[in-house]
């Protein structure tokens, strides 16, 4: 039998899973990723709203989807290191027999995954891929084999392909995950865009350090990731301003990013 080797975790590079868990208010970061990390808020102070409020974002869509259009089957795609309300907490706290597959490729993250993604619930399933993004067709494969695909899928991409290695990269591989789940089945989706220059040299830095390069890209490209799709109210929009509370609206400004839940016809 061959030896299972332990993947090996760099501390001695920053890590971008490590980063925003800094940003957010984690605690699952070394010291390298602290001071990448601040090095990132000095450039662009407005990074840390982005990762607290990419995570209201998933919140609100996980919730509204579980809530107001019962689905009970989430494919979470490039799930980054598990924090607080994650999607099957969410997704499970409306809908106990909801269904949730991860899926990422990192090292660090799938440690973090077999000892945190439990489902909440008896009649819940949670369980996560090792997969990279870049291979969707293995990804659909893999997640036959926990979900029914002959019900509507919630398929999630937040804030991860922006590491797409192209653009053309980044449709193929929405489209491919897309094209595979039924009708009624909806793209929950954001990601960072070319707005704000602090935040596009805040990416050219982070690639500097020898990271995975992350392409900020125009609003225009990430909406045309929903072609064919129906949006849902109130569509294509910066993620402070998607579903957010009365008391919310105005208390948190548009950011550079940007996205939309959208249901396949």
């Amino acid at each position: 039998m061959a030896d299972v080797q332990t993947p090996v975790i760099r501390t001695d590079i920053p890590h971008s899973a490590r980063i925003w868990n800094y940003w957010m208010g984690g605690k699952d970061h070394y010291e390298i990723d602290k001071v990448a990390g601040d090095a990132g808020l000095a450039v662009d102070p407005e990074i840390s709203t982005m990762a607290v409020q990419s995570r209201q974002f998933l919140i609100r869509a996980v919730g509204h989807l579980s809530r107001e259009h019962g689905i009970r089957q989430f494919l979470d795609i490039g799930t980054g290191l598990p924090t607080m309300q994650n999607t099957h907490e969410v997704a499970q706290s409306i809908n106990a027999d909801a269904r949730v597959v991860y899926v990422d490729n990192d090292p660090l993250v799938l440690t973090h995954a077999r000892a945190l993604l439990t489902s909440t619930t008896p009649e819940g399933v949670t369980t996560y891929i090792d997969a990279d993004f870049h291979d969707p067709e293995q990804i659909v494969a893999d997640a036959r084999n926990v979900l029914n695909f002959n019900e509507p899928i919630a398929v999630m991409f937040m804030g991860v392909l922006g590491h797409a290695r192209t653009y053309d990269d980044l449709l193929r591989i929405v489209r491919t995950v897309v094209g595979a789940v039924p009708s009624g089945s909806y793209l929950i989706m954001w990601d960072g865009t070319d707005d704000s220059q602090a935040y596009v040299t805040l990416c050219e830095n982070y690639t500097g350090t020898g990271g995975t390069p992350y392409i900020p890209r125009p609003q225009a490209q990430i909406r045309a990731v929903f072609d064919g799709l129906e949006l849902v109210e109130p569509g294509f929009t910066s993620i402070t301003q998607w579903r957010a509370e009365a008391t919310e609206v105005g208390s948190v400004q548009p950011i550079s990013a940007y996205g939309a839940v959208g249901r396949k016809p």
